[in-house]
């Protein structure tokens, strides 16, 4: 343990609130940002984990402009979904904050205005798309055409999502904007830069030089960047969502987003801790690290620390940047904009009490040095053997034997063998190899470590055979489920950085008030008489229906991608001219009678005896009922499982085929007779009210 710092203030990038939180992020990010702030809590450290959702920026006004809200209702939607999924998972955020905060605006605000004030940014002209008719300055995703490179229609004007090049809004051919859907106009416009190529030589000295120790992925990204020559970078763009520029005459312009969102984890700090803060960010004697995604390299490790030295005053800079890269899912690339991704508030939803499976899993597959794959058969298989197999069923057949045999009292050793010595001199050795693997940031090491202690449980338990020598020698007995009672609360202390929920059942069961690292690695945690409690499962088995539900899930995401795609603008304005006629009108009050939710399809079979109606059992978020409906001729049962689906909720029941139906499914039908389902443009919680 490095003992030269009197605190450690670790940040986790702030996750973008345009949208929920997947596994992608957990495992780049968040998990094992969080094992390493428990673990350091648990060496005694004074540590602040700081983090906060990221509100400002061009995708959120677009979705805004999509769902036809304000920008502010999207951020405090996503943000509340965000920061209620990390505590139900148990991420241990000292704080998490957000950037629309006024604390955050004032810090950021004056940031700017101390380097504005200073002469630390230039002032340039640059010609930037215009959209006269909406009078808007078009910021890079305001800006569609086709891409050069791979010719597909509507590439942004940042990125083609097709073939993944980046490109520049004047590269795209025939642009479009997508506010007017007019062809824009190059317009003259003044922005901040921060000239990055003035800090070269010392970014040269302090990460080339200094920091050859991080890790291969983040030094290579930032020594190619340095050695490609560093421009200045706009630090101001024009927009109207954001943190105003500060400056008189800025009317319209908002700091960019990479400039506002890193100044956050200061905002964020100061907001917790008001009077105490500037020992976290300007004394010597505190350890800064960023936990982040690989996307992220160059902003924390060049252009934060930039502005940090540009803004002098005592801040400190990161010691380590432990960015992990991406993890795929199911073989392809995770995609927020095409539901490709396992969200973490419906996982949290659909496997209840199960929140440190996926920690276990996230963490044993993290992408720490290259791009990973998580499947779901994987996830099953790590539960069912790992898990239940080797942790639970070693802790549950050594707390069910000594009830058996000592009526649930930890027994002296009276007997011991050279075995039992052996066994328990190798938790010092497992603890070692575990604390120079978290400092280090290898968190697979360290887990698997770990899960060692629990098979060398397994291993003694099974050479040692209690319940055959009981017959003969009890004292013999009494050692072995000390031994392994001693296993039972080291594991307590080892996975709780890994596993916080399971650890608490665990010390429940072991009647252990306290996981304290100083006792990781004795064989007398439990001293003879101590009284534990009856055994409980730590972990459920995964059935394969579980499983087939998810991936059902994904099949019909990927199906649905395909039709999109397929489909095309031509195919849409093929489905044109005759429209049904409008019906009589109701009033307000007729229209708001109807409840109208979001519900998943979580089975589906066709009713016997019939060629048009499934039975569909759905989750409404508050019931699972049954309804039926006549679309077996467009929608086979495998299709519509893991569906998100919309319900006219509040339908008086009704009995087809003698089935009992409780609501109805809103379908769209099509010019020559075709139905298809209505379904939302995202995945929303199960129970969403649709007005």
């Amino acid at each position: 343990m490095d003992s030269t710092y009197k605190r450690h203030l670790i940040t986790a990038a702030l996750p973008y609130a345009n949208g929920a939180v997947h596994i992608g992020h957990l495992a780049g990010v968040y998990i094992p940002a969080d094992i390493y702030s428990r673990y350091l809590r648990m060496r005694g450290r004074d540590v602040r984990f700081i983090c906060g959702s990221d509100e400002h920026g061009v995708p959120i006004t677009i979705k805004a402009r999509q769902q036809n809200c304000t920008p502010q209702e999207i951020v405090d939607k996503y943000h509340l979904i965000i920061k209620d999924s990390f505590e139900r998972l148990g991420i241990s955020f000292d704080i998490y904050s957000r950037t629309s905060s006024q604390i955050h605006h004032k810090t950021a605000s004056d940031f700017f205005k101390k380097l504005y004030e200073a002469g630390k940014f230039i002032e340039k002209e640059s010609e930037q798309y215009y959209d006269e008719e909406a009078k808007h300055f078009l910021a890079d995703r305001y800006i569609t055409g086709t891409c050069p490179k791979c010719s597909a229609e509507n590439a942004y004007g940042d990125q083609c999502e097709k073939c993944g090049s980046t490109l520049s809004p004047t590269e795209l051919i025939n642009p479009k904007s997508t506010l007017s859907g007019n062809t824009p106009v190059m317009k003259k416009t003044s922005h901040w830069y921060l000239p990055l190529d003035q800090y070269e030589p010392w970014l040269k000295e302090w990460i080339l030089e200094g920091h050859k120790e991080w890790k291969v992925n983040v030094y290579g990204q930032c020594k190619s960047w340095i050695d490609g020559g560093l421009q200045p970078r706009a630090v101001s763009r024009d927009l109207d969502w954001g943190v105003p520029v500060p400056v008189e005459g800025a009317e319209g312009k908002v700091l960019y987003v990479w400039f506002d969102a890193p100044i956050g984890y200061i905002s964020n700090t100061i907001e917790l801790m008001p009077d105490d803060w500037q020992k976290w960010w300007k004394d010597e004697e505190t350890k800064l690290v960023h936990f982040i995604g690989k996307d992220n390299i160059v902003f924390h490790c060049i252009v934060f620390p930039a502005m940090l030295k540009a803004y002098g005053d005592g801040f400190i800079l990161p010691e380590n940047v432990p960015a992990n890269e991406f993890l795929n899912l199911e073989g392809n690339k995770i995609s927020t904009s095409r539901n490709w991704a396992v969200w973490l508030h419906e996982y949290l939803d659909e496997f209840p009490g199960q929140e440190d499976v996926l920690r276990y899993v996230l963490c044993a597959n993290a992408p720490e040095t290259k791009d990973n794959d998580f499947t779901w058969k994987d996830f099953q298989t790590r539960n069912n053997s790992e898990l239940v197999g080797i942790f639970g069923n070693f802790v549950n057949r050594a707390v069910v034997l000594t009830h058996k045999y000592f009526e649930g009292e930890v027994p002296a050793p009276v007997k011991n063998e050279p075995l039992d010595e052996e066994t328990l001199a190798q938790i010092p050795v497992i603890k070692k190899n575990i604390e120079d693997s978290l400092e280090n940031y290898r968190f697979r090491d360290a887990l698997k470590e770990a899960m060692n202690l629990a098979r060398l449980g397994n291993k003694y338990l099974t050479d040692t055979e209690p319940w055959k020598v009981a017959k003969s020698d009890i004292e013999r007995v009494a050692s072995i489920l000390n031994v392994s009672l001693q296993i039972c609360a080291n594991l307590a202390v080892a996975f709780e950085p890994f596993l916080p929920h399971t650890t608490q059942k665990l010390r429940y069961i072991l009647n252990m008030k306290s996981s304290r690292w100083e006792e990781f690695g004795h064989g007398s945690i439990l001293h003879p008489g101590h009284k534990i409690n009856e055994a409980r499962l730590l972990f459920d088995k995964i059935e394969d229906s579980a499983i087939d539900f998810q991936v059902a899930k994904l099949e019909a995401t990927k199906e649905l991608n395909q039709e999109t795609s397929q489909s095309g603008e031509a195919a849409s304005e093929e489905i044109v001219s005759q429209i049904a006629p409008l019906k009589d009108e109701c009033t307000y009050d007729e229209f708001m009678k109807m409840d109208i939710r979001t519900a998943t399809v979580l089975e589906a079979v066709r009713v016997p005896k019939t060629d048009k109606l499934l039975q569909l059992t759905i989750d409404t978020g508050t019931d699972t009922r049954t309804i039926v409906s006549g679309i077996a001729e467009y929608y086979s049962p495998e299709e519509m499982v893991g569906k998100q689906i919309c319900i006219l909720a509040n339908l008086a029941p009704r009995k087809i085929k003698g089935i009992e139906s409780k609501g109805m499914i809103l379908m769209a039908k099509e010019e020559n007779g075709k139905m298809r389902i209505v379904t939302p443009e995202e995945r929303l919680g199960n129970g969403s009210t649709i007005s």
